[in-house]
Parts: structure tokens; sequence; C-alpha cells
């Protein structure tokens, strides 16, 4: 990393602490991300390993700085890998500005859900599976053109953490102003935009039907899901379920419990013909 500078910029601001080649450097630790993946704060290890070293630059006079700068980089965070970068320039932006330390968590905490979202319906949900299943084609006809050029896409999307990155950290360090007065107004609408991806995705990957049905004479039979549930809101037991996870967790029961509960439910429910 390049030395710190007092030099300042023509228009009397700070010349930046980090160069390019520190944030590519920055994007490329954002491998860590999943390092040290748990249940209880899912990535919070490697997301503040991958930022420590420019937090030790930017706090290096100061202890206290740096310790909240890494008890708030421990919080919990669950974001998308191939977008992290955005969110790691930009809180580095922001504490190399010594912003106020609630504006920083704010955004980090409103942004890594939605910036989640949209990476998993994009990468995730879309240009991969649609990769895949066009290469696994090449491959079936033994077209090495197949591993070739999946193997093509996936760096792309690797080799666009740095972009991203950039984007972060130059936001940051030019937006300031702008974030102070619209934090409100984009917290609320990031966190609009994660609860709207969450909803869709709980409609999409959550499946819970009943396979209860009700004889009402010797010809006719209702389905309870069908006839009656979907009839009243479509979709009703998979959201259910979700608020019932959620508001479980928020009473600290155990994440690992709840997924082994989950898993025996399905089996006893599937065992005797409920679901």
């Amino acid at each position: 990393m390049a030395k710190e500078s007092n030099i300042t910029t023509k228009n009397d601001e700070p010349a930046k602490m980090f160069t390019n080649k520190d944030i590519t450097m920055l994007a490329i630790r954002s491998m860590f991300l999943q390092a040290s993946f748990n249940y209880e704060r899912m990535q919070s290890g490697g997301f503040l390993v991958a930022q420590l070293p420019y937090l030790k630059r930017i706090y290096k006079d100061d202890k206290e700085g740096l310790s909240n700068a890494m008890r708030d980089d421990l919080e919990f965070i669950n974001t998308h890998p191939n977008l992290v970068g955005f969110l790691m320039g930009l809180i580095i932006s922001l504490e190399e500005n010594k912003e106020d330390r609630s504006l920083i968590k704010g955004l980090k905490v409103a942004l890594f859900g939605p910036l989640a979202g949209i990476g998993d319906a994009i990468f995730w949900f879309t240009i991969l599976p649609i990769a895949a299943g066009l290469c696994a084609s090449f491959a079936q006809q033994e077209n090495p053109l197949g591993p070739i050029l999946f193997f093509l896409i996936y760096l792309t999307i690797w080799i666009l953490r740095i972009v991203w990155t950039h984007m972060g950290y130059n936001m940051g360090t030019k937006a300031i102003d702008l974030i102070k007065t619209s934090s409100q107004t984009i917290s609320k609408a990031a966190t609009i935009l994660g609860v709207t991806v969450i909803g869709g995705l709980i409609a999409t990957y959550i499946n819970i039907q009943v396979a209860l049905q009700i004889v009402v004479n010797d010809q006719k039979t209702v389905s309870i899901q069908t006839d009656f549930l979907d009839k009243i809101f479509p979709k009703i037991l998979p959201l259910g379920y979700t608020f019932l996870i959620y508001y479980l967790l928020r009473k600290k029961v155990s994440p690992v419990l709840l997924i082994f509960v989950t898993f025996i439910l399905a089996i006893i429910c599937s065992f005797f013909g409920i679901l």
C-alpha cells in the first residue's frame, strides 16, 4: 500500500489515502468474505479481515476508533460475494473521511440486504443458470467451447468485483454530503427494495403445500390447498412459515435448531401425507 500523504488537492480537499492499486487489492481481498462463514454472524469475520489493513492505516494513532470500526464490521452481515466490493469500498471511503459511526453503520445495515437480493437475482438465478445450461449443452456435444465459455463468464463476473469496489470507494469520497442529507431516504429505499426482493424469493423458492383432501361425496373431493388456501391467499403457508422462523430468530432461537426442526417436520408431514 502507498504511504499516507498530507498533500491536498487544488480544491483544498485532503488527498485520498488509498491509491487505485489499494482499492483493487481491497476487491481481491473481498474473496475472504465467506472464509469464516457461520450461522451467528454469517460473513462478518471475512468482511472485517478484507478491510482490516485499511482500517489499521486509517486509525493508526486511534486505538479506540479502530476498535469501534472493527466491532461494527463484526456485526451480522450476509450479502452477495460479487457485489460486496461496492459496500466495502463505500465503507472504507467513509471511514477514511472519519464520518459519523451511526452513518457508516446505518448504510452498511441498509445496503447489505438489497445487494444480496439484487446479486442473487442477477447472478445465481439468472446469468449463471442460463450460462450453465448453455455450456452444459455444448459439453454434452463434446464441444470444448462449453467449459471454456463458462469459465470466461465466471471470470468476467469475478473481475467486475474490482469495478464495483472502485465505484463504491469513489462514490463515498465524492458524495459524502449527498449521503449525509439523503441517508434516511437511501436507507428507506434500500429497505423497500430488499423487502420486495425477499418477498419474491419467498414466493418462488419456498414451497409448502397441503396434500390433504376433504371428501364431500363419493364423486367429489376438495383440495385444502388449491380449493381453499390458494383461493384465500396464494403462498400463505410459505409466508407464514417464514414469519414464524423470523420471529423465533428474533427470540434468539438457534438457527441450527430451526433448520433441524424444519427437516424433521418436513419428513413427518410427508410420511403422514399432510404435506
